[in-house]
């Protein structure tokens, strides 16, 4: 890569550890560092919840299937917006009046401290894995460009988000994100897609090139096309980093308006990666590995300047998002559990000490973990499998039905935790089949277990500790 390239690149990584020092004078309090203190206007929340929700799978990811399917690998991304969209429509207003920091401390209120803490667990978990994802789409990117090894690749590009999402929390998240926003959206929308399908000499010569499978929107299966809305439609209403971007907004118009318009977002986001990754088809038709689609075509086709751009672009959609799930997991495990159970009398300016050294571990248990894995679709489907299969039962079916139980809720969240897990040991971390036993066995423990239960006192107290 040129040196003026690498120059954008560094530049851009400077700017954002200098908004990570400028954020921590304003994460003064733990509010101020988990929600930004809930006063995000329209374009800020737009901006910040498009960029935590497409990141690093999202990106590499999509190009990567319409490299391999065509243009039906746009289900992936599409499903995430139809669930951001969901989200808006459905469970916006009853989110935003909870007045709650986490997941878990609404379905603490909702059922009691038992189903808060072991949803804190599953839910930070799920954070944890898309994190992941996020590292190791950095790495992919890094060891691209500079030709790094793969592992020094994801320790540094992990780092540099671990760095200012430590000092500012949602403060140095939300700027960066709308700096991500921006540089993500011209570096797709204006640049790489435009200047890939010209590459290939239009719409009518990639569809003369391509073969007709590449065209069929069911090309990649019924089977997967449904596997994606139970894994990320399903799984963007009950997820963590979501909520928190929710409680960041100012009013109740603006979170419900501005999560419609990031679905929307999201779509026409997976249709252009979907369209550039068939042009790297015919571009760069005997690529070894498909995950390199995006930094290969990049590098091909885009002069130079132009290509830092467009490279800090993919970068932005990573780290936004890996910052956002390091932030949720840690706040999940602050504020659901050290807090209640080890810290209760802990103020708020320790508190705050504590969030940033729970961030800290948890972003390098990220790194260790991308280390391992070392694939972004694979971490992500381990992520939302968790997530799905053992909380959107117990919270959507306990936001509709007021007769379900805190036993029975407590009971779902460990049947489907269990059954994904063991789903995945047993048909491999690839297979997204657990995520369907995880939703059956928790949706049959819920429902069996709230009507075996006889009705008491104690089932509507809604504890909170």
């Amino acid at each position: 890569m040129n040196s003026v390239d690498t120059i954008v690149i560094l530049l851009y990584f400077a700017s954002l550890i200098a908004v990570g020092v400028v954020g921590s004078k304003r994460a003064r309090t733990t509010e101020e560092y988990a929600l930004a203190g809930r006063n995000l206007g329209m374009f800020m929340y737009l901006g910040c919840l498009s960029a935590v929700i497409l990141g690093g799978a999202s990106t590499i990811g999509t190009t990567k299937l319409g490299y391999t399917f065509g243009i039906s690998g746009m289900w992936f991304v599409t499903m995430i917006g139809v669930g951001i969209m969901l989200l808006g429509v459905l469970f916006t207003k009853r989110i935003s009046q909870s007045n709650v920091t986490t997941i878990s401390e609404f379905l603490g209120k909702r059922y009691n401290a038992e189903t808060r803490l072991v949803s804190a667990l599953v839910a930070a978990i799920y954070t944890l894995m898309v994190a992941v994802t996020q590292v190791i789409g950095m790495g992919t990117i890094i060891n691209v460009l500079l030709g790094w090894d793969m592992t020094l690749s994801m320790i540094v590009g992990g780092g540099i988000v671990l760095f200012y999402t430590i000092l500012g929390g949602m403060w140095s998240v939300t700027v960066t994100d709308i700096i991500q926003f921006i540089v993500m959206t011209a570096g797709v929308f204006l640049i790489m897609l435009p200047m890939s399908l010209s590459h290939v000499g239009g719409w009518d010569q990639l569809a003369s090139r391509l073969p007709a499978a590449h065209f069929d929107l069911t090309a990649i299966g019924g089977g997967q096309i449904l596997q994606y809305f139970l894994l990320y439609a399903l799984g963007m209403v009950v997820s963590q980093d979501i909520w928190q971007r929710v409680f960041t907004a100012r009013t109740l118009q603006i979170s419900r308006t501005g999560s419609v318009l990031a679905g929307v977002y999201s779509i026409l986001y997976a249709v252009s990666l979907t369209i550039v990754g068939m042009c790297a088809f015919i571009a760069l038709p005997h690529l070894e590995n498909p995950q390199n689609a995006f930094a290969n075509m990049a590098i091909s086709i885009l002069p130079n300047g132009v290509l830092g751009i467009v490279l800090a672009s993919v970068c932005s959609a990573l780290m936004s998002t890996a910052s956002g799930t390091l932030l949720a997991s840690s706040t999940l495990l602050t504020h659901d559990i050290l807090k209640p159970y080890w810290f209760r009398d802990m103020d708020d300016r320790r508190l705050l000490r504590l969030s940033r050294v729970t961030t800290l571990f948890i972003g390098a248990l990220a790194i260790v973990f991308s280390i391992w894995i070392q694939d972004v679709l694979v971490a992500l489907d381990v992520a939302y499998a968790i997530l799905s299969g053992a909380i959107f039962v117990p919270l959507v079916v306990g936001y509709f039905w007021k007769g379900a139980t805190a036993k029975a809720a407590f009971s779902s969240i460990i049947a489907g935790t269990v059954v994904v897990l063991a789903g995945l040991a047993i048909e491999g971390l690839s297979s997204t089949n657990p995520i369907m036993y995880g939703i059956a066995v928790s949706l049959a423990v819920m429902i069996g277990m709230t009507y075996a239960t006889a009705p008491s006192v104690s089932d509507n107290v809604h504890s909170v500790k």
